[in-house]
């Protein structure tokens, strides 16, 4: 029996690869797995605006919302960004080198009309990555680098006149101060790619049908959907 779409169950565990951390899945269940691994690492090079979460030392929770770089080095995966000083998540941080990042993409609301059996609960289709690791914090030579290369990622042009480098110096001496650099190496991955894969195919062609009529994340979701078909 399917257990109900919405219920946790036991990680298990599998390997990227040999050298990469060990990737966890959120749902032991095959049909919402990535269909290789490589998909999980492309989800997060693809999804960089992280919800970046931990606890201080009396485990109050703390979060923020950065942009990272996603770094594969040497067999292993780093999460590098920047963050505002002295808030309570950065304190919170230096406490607590344990962190989460969380990566997300597109979800959208499923109903169960669509289905081929109505009668039954309806759902949320979504994309997740939960990368589970320590952070520590750089000088502000690595600030800088940071901060150049975050920039280009994101500008995703050679002229723009908004890369770091094109930056009055005083103002970016101003800016360092207030800031600081990171860079978190992770540990463990877990990843749920929520799809209604466990559907039949009429209810999926259905749901794909419906998702396409929706916003603008309903039809991202059916188009992930139609891509996944096979």
């Amino acid at each position: 029996m399917v257990p109900a779409d919405n219920l946790f169950i036991s990680f298990s565990l599998f390997h990227l690869l040999a050298k990469l951390p060990t990737f966890a899945l959120m749902y032991n269940l095959p049909y919402y797995k990535a269909d290789d691994e490589r998909q999980v690492m492309d989800f997060m090079h693809e999804n960089p605006f992280i919800i970046l979460a931990g606890c201080d030392l009396e485990n109050k929770p703390v979060a923020t919302q950065v942009p990272v770089l996603v770094e594969e080095k040497e067999g292993e995966v780093y999460l590098q960004g920047h963050m505002m000083k002295q808030t309570d998540h950065h304190k919170a941080f230096v406490q607590n080198a344990n962190v989460l990042a969380i990566f997300t993409g597109p979800h959208t609301y499923v109903s169960a009309s669509w289905y081929s059996n109505q009668k039954q609960g309806s759902t949320w289709n979504y994309l997740t990555v939960h990368a589970k690791g320590v952070i520590h914090f750089l000088d502000e030579e690595a600030l800088l680098d940071v901060l150049k290369r975050t920039t280009a990622r994101f500008e995703n042009n050679v002229n723009s006149p908004s890369l770091v480098e094109h930056l009055d110096p005083a103002y970016i001496e101003r800016l360092i101060k207030a800031i600081v650099a990171f860079e978190i190496r992770v540990k463990e991955v877990d990843h749920v790619f929520k799809l209604s894969q466990n559907r039949d195919e009429e209810s999926y062609e259905n749901i794909i049908s419906e998702l396409q009529k929706g916003d603008s994340e309903a039809k991202q979701v059916a188009e992930i959907m139609q891509q996944r078909k096979s």
